[in-house]
């Protein structure tokens, strides 16, 4: 980039006489260029607007000195996608830029709690933001100061979940003490009746958002969770699903497949046994003695997809939905009491860099998916959606895996169709699926690596046990080095 480099990138014209006639030099001699009012560069080949955005708060620091950024420019700190950029000074005016249009409002200098920041710049604080942002604002060509109220109730419900009902109560505080300097009185009730609202102490008819309707009604949901599970929902909506014949229709065959989709699915969260010991559990009902829970991990595995009957049992609402995880899930880890078996989480859990659905909302964000489910069609379809949403939510202390998968394939025996095994070999591409769906938005991955181990186990027969574990050692389906690959 060629630029002067001697002199600053800008230079804004005052009423210094010394500073205007150097300006009016380096004008003459080609080293600078006026971009906007006041407003010089010594960058002679860059787009003006590239220059203004990246000087914005030096350049409005030198023009409206001690302004405040203010209305949704104090949450957003930078100018809305159109351009747009809302400022507090001593009076009102738009000011054009190359990109950007500048809002100068006539209000309240920056009090003492307002936030310093760069250039001589204050940012309000969130109390006055809130409260500004509730002001009853024209709308000009879709143009406002003020963010939506249903965003601004959103925000409030993530700085709850962050922070505790405290952070929120303390805000309020801050807001009804400011709300008379600012006088914004009647701003400060709207804010008072909304924190009330989620705070299930005052009534919901304040608030526009689905989502905090569901906190006031003690049901709240992850609504960003609902977002992606609506993106996975329109791309299986819109795809046609090749349907196998279910070759295991007899109970034995049935029976056989059950055993190594359970291995596998414990396999796969650590539960790890040779195939001939998770064999002698299932046969003999015994667990290994030094294995106790892990061996009844198993059975109880076992025990739920072994069952065509249960395994044909989907939910009908999504009170239903709850019933039907919960039973299962208590029958998964009954020997396992610390990890309260039936019984959603009380407490947050992750794994590794991924957070799943807050524990208050994992009620909420079932029922508020159910209504996704239903409108489903393809039972392959359900299937991949009951997957992934059971997986992401994540409800329970743990299990939580084996309960997705065990829901899968309920859709599947439901429909008569044949169930799906996730081998070992298949992990890493299984699990590096649903985590693209989850941090990039991707669904098109998780169809995909769910599609090819479909396929993959609609001929897997289960008439002979013997021929089924010799078949699937064959296709690689036990290992668990990274250099193999499942074959067909």
């Amino acid at each position: 980039m060629e630029k002067n480099t001697q002199l600053p990138e800008i230079l804004i014209a005052t009423s210094d006489k010394k500073l205007s006639a150097k300006i009016t030099r380096l004008k003459k001699k080609e080293k600078i260029r006026k971009i906007a009012s006041r407003v010089y560069t010594s960058n002679l080949t860059d787009a003006p607007e590239n220059i203004i955005k990246r000087n914005l708060y030096s350049i409005i620091g030198k023009l409206y000195p001690g302004s405040l950024i203010s209305h949704r420019s104090a949450f957003e700190l930078r100018p809305s996608i159109d351009g747009h950029f809302y400022l507090t000074y001593s009076y009102t005016k738009n000011v054009s830029l190359p990109g950007i249009t500048l809002h100068l409002i006539d209000g309240p200098k920056p009090l003492g709690t307002d936030i310093p920041y760069l250039d001589g710049l204050y940012i309000s604080n969130p109390a006055r933001a809130y409260l500004e942002n509730l002001q009853l604002g024209y709308v000009r060509n879709g143009i406002s100061k003020c963010l939506p109220q249903a965003e601004l109730e959103a925000r409030l419900e993530k700085k709850m979940l962050a922070n505790g009902e405290q952070k929120l109560i303390h805000l309020r505080d801050q807001a009804r003490e400011i709300s008379e300097v600012l006088h914004l009185e009647k701003e400060f009730k709207l804010l008072d009746k909304i924190i009330g609202a989620i705070l299930s102490t005052r009534e919901a008819a304040a608030l526009q958002s689905e989502s905090a309707k569901a906190w006031a009604a003690g049901e709240p949901y992850d609504s960003q969770r609902i977002e992606l599970f609506t993106l996975l929902f329109e791309h299986l909506a819109n795809k046609d699903f090749k349907h196998y014949i279910d070759i295991n229709s007899t109970e034995s065959a049935y029976k056989n497949f059950a055993f190594f989709e359970s291995y596998f699915s414990n396999y796969i969260e650590g539960t790890e046994f040779e195939v001939e010991e998770a064999k002698q559990i299932v046969d003999t009902g015994v667990a290994l003695p030094t294995r106790d829970e892990d061996s009844h991990d198993v059975l109880g595995s076992f025990y739920i997809t072994s069952n065509r009957k249960e395994m044909s049992i989907l939910p009908k609402d999504p009170d239903d939905l709850i019933s039907i995880l919960q039973r299962r899930h208590s029958i998964l880890l009954s020997a396992r009491p610390t990890k309260t078996p039936g019984l959603f989480k009380e407490q947050n859990n992750k794994a590794g860099n991924s957070h799943f659905v807050d524990y208050r909302m994992v009620r909420g964000t079932l029922k508020k998916s159910f209504e996704i489910y239903r409108a489903l069609q393809d039972p392959v379809a359900r299937a991949y959606f009951i997957l992934f949403v059971i997986s992401e939510v994540h409800p329970f202390n743990d299990g939580n895996g084996r309960i997705s998968r065990i829901m899968m394939n309920a859709e599947l025996t439901a429909a008569n169709m044949p169930k799906i095994i996730i081998p070992t070999v298949y992990r890493i591409d299984y699990i590096d699926a649903l985590k693209r769906l989850t941090q990039n938005g991707e669904p098109a991955t998780i169809i995909r690596a769910m599609e090819r181990v479909r396929l993959f186990s609609s001929g897997l027969d289960g008439s002979v046990y013997d021929t089924l574990r010799t078949y699937l050692e064959q296709c690689n389906a036990f290992r668990d080095e990274q250099e193999y690959i499942l074959r067909f």
